[in-house]
């Protein structure tokens, strides 16, 4: 395993400005640049099919501005591009990040019949004020036109997160403006609105979550993905959800192997969940944990029938809402049982609270075999900072690991950090040597535990104290799973695990590698982790495991 340095990165920020990077509240906000100038920019929606017009918005200090399209697989590959459209500062209202921004319309064009499914990043550049550049940039999906697919993977890109993680004007699902000392966050949270900076690009040296240091003994917990992103002016939960981070690691590499690769949203899932059933696979990847009603039944359909779900993402926990043909998503979360009025309803089932809310009745170990009430923290801040960095293998006989090595022992991904930061769980025991599901949690039948690894919902030590994380999500889980925190209810909870899963559904199949972090193995090219993943695609596809690996791109 490579050396790690012993030492917290030093981004140049002094200690009151480190202690801000963490516990502080900063966001993107039209005027924020000043002098300088600036220039945001959205779409109308999250994703087009081919021949469907786009509406683009744009305020800009500048009066003109240049927009370059490109579609951001394997290769880049320019589409689109426009010099010289009128721009002007629009009025953003306070609340844009619950409102939207209600901009009026800068540009339109259409979707080229042409162009492949996938991910397109828009770049938006002007003049500042001062002569430079101002750039931002933004993206959007072109779904996959209706037809049989067979031989070609859907990923589905975790946008439930995407807008739940989104700081832009100043309120997301986790930090806010709005209330009446604005400092709560926002139960509902638009899309009409640029996306935060980091999520569609991001330089090779930003940091992820985990942490990537040997630290010594009694040392305090630290969170240097936070402190770079004060320190270069990005979002404070760049590393969180996003393209960048995330969804588009899996879908490079995928083409880049020689898969076939279609690409839709999960609003697709909600309000056109047909579109599943043109495929044999579909893959979530990366933190994917905001999910409606609706996206768990197309998920749901498309693997009883027949298809195939592979999951290499963590944290499956908060059920939503859509509103407004999707252009808003609800979540009360912690608030829920106080003030989503599904509660004064007959019917709780949709109340916007954790998958394993007695009330809602739908845990959500019935659709992906784990949940993120029995993990979720692993590798960062003072949750198991010392811990290993990769799952230990259980079952190496299993077909996932064909062709790898891997000894019972073994752990996966221990070079390339796959374990964190938030992990998917199952209560489970010991039988000679071999862990086995108790039955607690709901666990589907004929599931299997491949891979175990251990996970915290809080930073504890005897000897250093806590940092950032306090223990709200720990209470929450204890009052959700046992009606009130009490000290033994509060045992319960916070030690969890992560795992990597395997069980039949229906006449389907589902594999969850339940860990954010799965991507880190891809984008670090550890050969291991690369091989599961084939094998787990070819599997899924109908190929053969023996086959040669497809040619890359």
């Amino acid at each position: 395993m490579p050396a790690l340095p012993t030492e917290y990165p030093d981004f140049g920020l002094t200690p009151e400005q480190r202690r801000h990077a963490v516990y502080g509240h900063y966001y993107e906000y039209p005027g924020m640049d000043g002098e300088r100038g600036e220039i945001w920019g959205y779409t109308d929606r999250f994703s087009y099919s081919p021949g469907d017009a786009v509406t683009l918005f744009v305020s800009s200090t500048a009066d003109r501005f240049d927009m370059e399209l490109a579609r951001d697989g394997a290769v880049l590959v320019k589409v689109f591009e426009k010099s010289g459209l009128a721009s002007r500062w629009q009025d953003t209202p306070d609340q844009c990040s619950v409102e939207g921004c209600g901009w009026q319309p800068t540009f339109e064009f259409a979707i080229g019949a042409d162009w492949k499914s996938g991910a397109y990043r828009m770049t938006l550049t002007a003049e500042g004020r001062d002569g430079s550049p101002i750039v931002s940039h933004h993206l959007f999906i072109v779904r996959p036109l209706p037809g049989k697919k067979p031989g070609r993977i859907l990923q589905v890109a975790a946008t439930g997160s995407w807008t739940a993680y989104n700081t832009w004007g100043g309120s997301n699902h986790y930090q806010g403006i709005t209330g009446p000392e604005r400092n709560q966050f926002a139960i509902r949270a638009s899309t009409q609105r640029p996306w935060c900076r980091g999520f569609i690009m991001l330089p090779p040296e930003a940091p992820r979550v985990p942490i990537e240091v040997n630290l010594p003994p009694m040392t305090e917990p630290r969170y240097p993905h936070m402190e770079w992103a004060f320190a270069t002016g990005h979002s404070k939960k760049y590393a969180s959800a996003g393209w960048a981070s995330y969804d588009g690691l899996f879908f490079k590499w995928a083409e880049r192997q020689g898969y076939a690769v279609d690409l839709v949203s999960q609003h697709e899932l909600h309000f056109s969940p047909e579109i599943l059933q043109d495929y044999d696979c579909a893959v979530f990847v990366g933190h994917d944990e905001y999910w409606t009603w609706e996206m768990r039944d197309a998920v749901d359909d498309f693997v009883e029938g027949g298809g195939r779900a592979a999951r290499f993402a963590g944290n499956f926990l908060w059920q939503t809402r859509l509103e407004d043909e999707g252009r808003a998503q609800i979540c009360y979360k912690y608030r829920a049982r106080a003030e989503d009025p599904v509660y004064r309803s007959a019917d709780t089932s949709r109340a916007t609270i954790g998958w394993e809310a007695p009330e809602v009745g739908r845990p959500g170990t019935s659709t992906f075999g784990l949940n993120a009430m029995a993990g979720v923290y692993a590798g960062w801040g003072g949750c198991i900072p010392r811990g290993v960095r990769g799952f230990p293998i259980y079952r190496p006989e299993h077909w996932a690991f064909r062709n790898t090595g891997l000894y019972y022992g073994d752990v996966l991904g221990q070079e390339s950090h796959i374990y964190g930061y938030e992990v998917d769980g199952l209560d489970f025991m010991m039988k000679r040597g071999l862990p086995y599901p108790t039955g607690e949690g709901n666990p589907p039948e004929g599931i299997q535990i491949l891979g175990l690894g251990m996970a915290s919902l809080v930073e504890e030590s005897a000897d250093v104290p806590p940092g950032w994380l306090n223990d709200e999500d720990a209470v929450f889980t204890a009052e959700t799973l046992y009606g009130e925190a009490t000290p033994e209810a509060m045992d319960k909870v916070k030690r969890g695990n992560g795992m990597i899963v395997n069980f039949p559904k229906g006449k389907g199949d589902v594999f969850h590698a339940g860990t954010c972090e799965w991507v880190a193995g891809l984008l670090r090219k550890d050969a291991m982790v690369e091989q599961v993943t084939r094998n787990v695609l070819d599997r899924y596809l109908g190929r053969s495991l023996e086959s040669p690996r497809p040619g890359c791109l």
